[in-house]
């Protein structure tokens, strides 16, 4: 007897390393070698151009599969995802330090995503609390052993110091709790006495002169 299963998995928002299939949906695609150089490499004052295809990538349905192709890619040159190489440089400068916990957890799924500096800090972090293996780690992020072996222990050093920092930090607060009843005990034992009546000469001036 034959099963017909069907398959409800959503599609993945993030892109694979090596998933190129975006590009055939690109508005670009099937355009003149020619005109997709003069367009979308063109040259740094050519506003007729950049006006031409940033109109072409404002409808296109792939913008962001492309902007992040360039970004994963380090593409600094030509137009990709809407924007110039100048409008694009923030992003580059500061790609390294991106944290898309989306992509960690694509990651832990086993999938073979593009990770900067601080997202495969972080999944190296979880996966060391976890107890992975540096075997394990090396397989999931497609690296040398000897890099995960850094890492892992890089991963060991921070979150020891995070676990002494915060531990640190509870006791200055339980400290600082027991000091504040001691205050409210000795204020309830023996109470300030506020005089009913306080003169100051500026007080006084001020009496003298409405008078």
């Amino acid at each position: 007897m034959r099963h017909i299963t069907t398959n409800h998995t959503p599609a993945p928002t993030i892109r694979g390393i090596a998933d190129h299939s975006w590009q055939e949906r690109g508005l670009c695609h099937g355009l003149p070698a020619k005109d997709i150089d003069e367009l979308f490499f063109h040259a740094a004052r050519n506003r007729a151009a950049i006006d031409e295809a940033k109109a072409i990538c404002g409808s296109c349905p792939v913008k962001k599969a492309c902007f992040d192709y360039a970004l994963d890619n380090e593409i600094r040159h030509g137009m990709w995802g809407g924007l110039t190489e100048d409008e694009r440089r923030p992003w580059h400068a500061r790609v390294n330090k991106r944290l898309e916990y989306s992509r960690v957890k694509a990651a832990f799924e086993g999938r073979d995503v593009h990770l900067s500096d601080a997202e495969r800090e972080a999944v190296t972090r979880h996966a060391y609390v976890r107890g992975w293996s540096p075997e394990r780690l090396a397989y999931a992020l497609r690296l040398d052993l000897d890099w995960a072996r850094d890492l892992m222990r890089n991963a060991a050093h921070a979150v020891a110091d995070r676990d002494r920092y915060w531990g640190q930090v509870d006791e200055a607060e339980a400290a600082d709790d027991e000091y504040v009843e001691d205050e409210n005990a000795e204020d309830a034992a023996s109470p300030v006495q506020v005089p009913r009546q306080v003169q100051t000469h500026a007080l006084i001036a001020a009496l003298r002169k409405a008078a």
